[in-house]
């Protein structure tokens, strides 16, 4: 236990081992979708599916077991939606960098991205969001995360004339639905383990339903993947042009905030914040993810970062780096059993997130709804995280939102220089990308 307290943060008196356990296998089980979908969107590229399996686990292995050991907090790290797909369909089918050169493009930013975090920029930009747009990162990563499970249900779907609907009753969607009934059942009994369980049930149910697909001479078992057809293939020639900058700006920006804005409503949720509004090892997590960020491009992933799926093993009672540890662990397993975790369907986590955003929205009471120069920026930050379906674009929204109308109502002291920079720098990103 002493091994457990100094190495990974567990403290037995206020934490039990059974709940840090659960929790990880909880936010690995939410998170594992990953493990199918990155090799399935790089591999438009030319990469071997195969190896980006075997790269996708590792690289999230990695990233995670550092944060487990250096930041002590049970979040996980893996390749980042979206980023993946800026990757595969806007920097190599779109501005036509072959998938060598944009891995190069991956192995400078995570290089970049461990020298501001050295210096303390990501930390300084931290410290200089204000209190009430912390609050509303909080919440709205709480309805992203939401929305994301009822899409991945097809209860939410995409629609001609209202962008989004409700979709029809098909096998997903009523698996999904189960699968969120059961989860806020579970939980409001007091279940432990309750989203855990409900993700198991639902990948069962899933089986006589049509969801959860088993091959035919399905094995439990598997030799990984060769990584070598992906492993260092770095191509750095032609890379010294104001387009490459722009692009490495760009995914900066992305993932600064991104990551940011994660890690600020999870350490809202574990409760670790302190009375001056700062979380403890902060550095040390965004340390990890510019390292494995770097790592993963060397195993030829995409950009990783922190996972708001951590909120899932949180809502189970995680509390320290044993469920980090316990995630990082998974993902190593999964080499060998990924025909397990690659059953389960997408619909079986719809409730484990729905019930997150249950219990992250509770954030918005805290916001100063009665000054309009602090509520309608909160606002923006929430709204557009959802609509935009990105967190680091709600977020920079949200900033340019509070500069502005701190200006435009003359509370100049409510500012500081790192907000109105980044502001320049965000219009300037949105400009030019």
């Amino acid at each position: 236990m002493n091994f457990l307290e100094k190495a990974l943060g567990f403290n037995n008196k206020t934490m039990k081992l059974r709940t840090e356990i659960i929790a990880g296998a909880t936010t690995f089980l939410t998170m594992s979708y990953i493990l199918a979908v990155n090799p399935d969107i790089l591999s438009s590229t030319g990469m071997d599916k195969g190896a980006l399996f075997t790269g996708t686990a590792l690289a999230s292995a990695i990233a995670t077991l550092l944060l487990a050991f250096m930041a002590k907090l049970p979040f996980a790290q893996a390749p980042s939606m979206g980023l993946n797909a800026f990757f595969a369909y806007t920097i190599c089918q779109a501005m036509g960098y072959s998938w060598q050169h944009s891995l190069a493009i991956m192995l400078i930013e995570g290089v970049a991205f461990i020298i501001i975090t050295f210096f303390n920029v990501r930390e300084m930009i931290l410290d200089s969001i204000p209190t009430n747009l912390r609050y509303s990162i909080s919440a709205g990563i709480g309805m992203f995360i939401a929305f994301i499970g009822l899409k991945n249900a097809e209860i939410i779907v995409q629609k001609e004339g209202t962008f989004i609907g409700l979709g029809a009753f098909t096998a997903p969607c009523l698996l999904g639905i189960f699968a969120i009934l059961l989860s806020g059942v579970l939980m409001a009994r007091n279940v432990k383990g309750a989203l855990f369980w409900s993700i198991i049930a639902a990948t069962i149910l899933g089986i006589p339903m049509g969801v959860t697909n088993i091959p035919e001479g399905w094995l439990p078992v598997s030799v990984p993947q060769d990584i070598s057809p992906i492993f260092f293939k770095f191509d750095f020639s032609g890379l010294l042009s104001l387009k490459t900058a722009l692009v490495v700006f760009s995914l900066l920006i992305i993932n600064i905030f991104d990551t940011i804005g994660t890690l600020m409503g999870l350490a809202d949720k574990t409760g670790i914040i302190e009375e001056d509004g700062t979380i403890p090892h902060v550095k040390e997590a965004m340390m990890s993810d510019a390292i494995g960020t770097t790592c993963g491009a060397m195993l030829g992933s995409s950009t990783l970062t922190t996972y708001v799926e951590s909120a899932s093993g949180i809502a189970e009672g995680g509390k320290s780096g044993l469920t980090s540890l316990v995630v990082g662990c998974l993902f190593l397993i999964s080499l060998l059993l990924s025909p397990i975790f690659l059953l389960i369907p997408s619909a079986a986590t719809s409730g484990a997130l729905v019930m997150v955003g249950v219990l992250m929205i509770d954030s918005v009471k805290k916001i100063n709804l009665n000054d309009i120069s602090e509520a309608f920026p909160a606002f923006i930050t929430m709204i557009t995280m959802v609509l935009c379906y990105s967190i680091a674009d709600g977020i920079c929204l949200g900033i340019l939102a509070f500069v502005i109308m701190k200006l435009c109502t003359k509370q100049w002291q409510s500012l500081n220089w790192t907000l109105c920079i980044l502001s320049v720098l965000f219009v300037l990103n949105f400009i030019l990308g």
